[in-house]
């Protein structure tokens, strides 16, 4: 246990600097509140909330080596903590043997041999920086010193690059870094300027196209297996893309179907695929799901109410986008009417995290017990609270939108198999908005494309447990070698993983 000093200038130093922490870490908590719930104008973009907490935590490490470096019983104390809670290193990493012995082996009372009783081992997490090499691939000519017609020489293997310098490998690495760690490419062109290899943007452009055409069967067959299910979440986010002719940019979209079904323990593995479209019509969504029949949960986009005029497809709404609307209203001021919605809505969470995981037949009936009672009480209080307001009010606006929309926001009750919110595919558009906002604008409606075409196989591999370079390197390699369209299924991300190895529910 750390020791106070007896100085009461030093105890007045330290109380100042533990509550100036205090303090900026209470502002990052109210900054994430406002992230999570507050209105897009007031709240700070993830990223950043992340940074002032990275800030807050680097200031408390420094302080505490500080007093490590000043107290060896506190850095004893601090290293076998570290011990306790830093966990086992995986099995699989190669693992390099250091012995520090003694120097001389004779005990220094009486001078015998000494005999071993035993040992410490300590393992240190170690990395080899990314290191850059040459495959060199040797084809021998051969020819008859007889007839001497023609040369005999072994084909060369089929590359993503035909002529160029990479490697299945390396493109792989340029897709992920872009699509994955969202590093546009000129900054990858910068990394790779430090190990001396000049690699400029357009050369790594040239890649990510040609390996976007490769992959965009696969691609085209993820939809397809996604649109097969009985259930989809979709969801779209504006893509920034340049206009040539007008020399600015203009807003794509980037629309997301998703399928989880881990929620209620079904078995399909879970996935997302990204369609680029021109424009937010409700034509693109149409065309898109052509062939879908079953519950497509969204947020309250209208251009998705298209889809529900004929008997194929069924809407269920988003509970999240309902509570939103009164959260923004209560956090603004005193407004007890959307601070008494947020408290039932809060309920109909509780039961919801009570029965996450378990069967679908299961989490019906205890939807039928526990949330059909919230729900048949909130509607008519709401219609009742809305006839003594103002209709121009925000309020008034808050609860339409809810009512507008009961029958699509009651249909979770019904079906185990139906979320309360679309917040699965909500997440699988955040990965989306950083590339965005790191590489500002894609090039064109092709690089849209390419976008969704690589960032959906990314994104799939994430859900599935797979290493997304790992995975585009032997899927990329497969391909140019001839793989048969008959078997694209093999190239699946989820044909990569074992149901063991699949995420857990976020």
């Amino acid at each position: 246990m750390q020791t106070l000093p007896d100085d009461p200038d030093l105890l007045k130093a330290m109380l100042l600097a533990e509550r100036a922490r205090a303090e900026r870490l209470e502002q990052i908590i109210k900054a994430m509140q406002r992230h999570r719930f507050g209105r897009k104008a007031e709240s700070l973009p993830e990223d950043q909330l992340l940074l002032g907490l990275e800030e807050a935590e680097q200031a408390e490490a420094a302080e505490g080596a500080q007093h490590e470096q000043a107290d060896p019983a506190e850095r004893k104390h601090r290293a076998a903590q570290r011990r306790r809670n830093r966990g086992s290193l995986p099995a699989h990493l190669p693992r390099i043997e250091t012995i520090i012995d003694i120097e001389d082996p004779a005990c220094p009372c009486c001078r015998n041999l000494l005999h071993r009783i035993g040992e410490d081992v300590s393992e240190r997490l170690d990395i080899v920086p990314a290191q850059l090499r040459v495959l060199v691939v040797r084809r021998p000519k051969y020819a008859c010193r007889h007839c001497e017609d023609g040369v005999v020489q072994a084909p060369a293997p089929a590359r993503v690059i035909e002529g160029g310098l990479p490697t299945d490998a390396l493109v792989a690495q340029v897709l992920v870094s872009k699509y994955a760690d969202h590093l546009p490419l000129y900054r990858q062109s910068q990394i790779y300027a430090r190990q001396g290899i000049t690699l400029d943007r357009s050369t790594l452009a040239d890649w990510v196209g040609r390996a976007a055409w490769h992959l965009r069967p696969v691609h085209d067959r993820l939809l397809a297996q996604l649109k097969a299910s009985s259930r989809l979440f979709a969801d779209e986010t504006t893509a920034p893309v340049l206009d040539p002719g007008r020399g600015q940019t203009k807003t794509g979209q980037l629309f997301a179907y998703a399928r989880d079904d881990r929620p209620w323990g079904g078995t399909d593995p879970p996935g997302v695929a990204y369609v680029y479209a021109p424009d937010r019509k409700a034509v693109r969504p149409i065309e898109h799901l052509s062939g879908f029949a079953g519950v497509l949960q969204v947020d309250g986009y209208s251009g998705y109410r298209a889809l529900a005029g004929g008997n194929q497809v069924t809407l269920a709404f988003c509970w999240a986008h309902v509570r939103r609307r009164f959260y923004e209203l209560a956090v603004a001021g005193a407004a007890p009417i959307a601070s008494e919605a947020l408290t039932r809505i809060a309920e109909l969470y509780r039961i919801e995290s009570e029965i996450r995981g378990i069967g679908a037949a299961e989490r019906t009936r205890i939807r039928q017990q526990k949330s059909r009672p919230v729900l048949d009480a909130l509607e008519p209080w709401l219609r009742a609270k809305l006839g003594l307001i103002s209709q121009k009010s925000k309020l008034a606006e808050a609860i339409r939108y809810a009512l507008s929309r009961w029958e699509g926001l009651s249909r979770f009750v019904e079906d185990g198999r139906i979320e309360i919110d679309s917040n699965v595919v909500e997440r699988a558009i955040r990965p989306l908005a950083l590339t965005r906002k790191n590489a500002l604008f894609a090039g064109s409606d092709r690089g849209g494309e390419h976008w969704a075409i690589i960032a959906s196989l990314v994104e799939t591999c994430k859900l599935c447990g797979v290493d997304p370079q790992a995975y585009l390197s032997d899927v990329l390699s497969r391909i140019v070698a001839g793989h048969l369209n008959t078997r694209i299924d093999d190239l699946l991300p989820w044909a990569y993983a074992t149901a063991p190895d699949l995420k857990a529910v976020a």
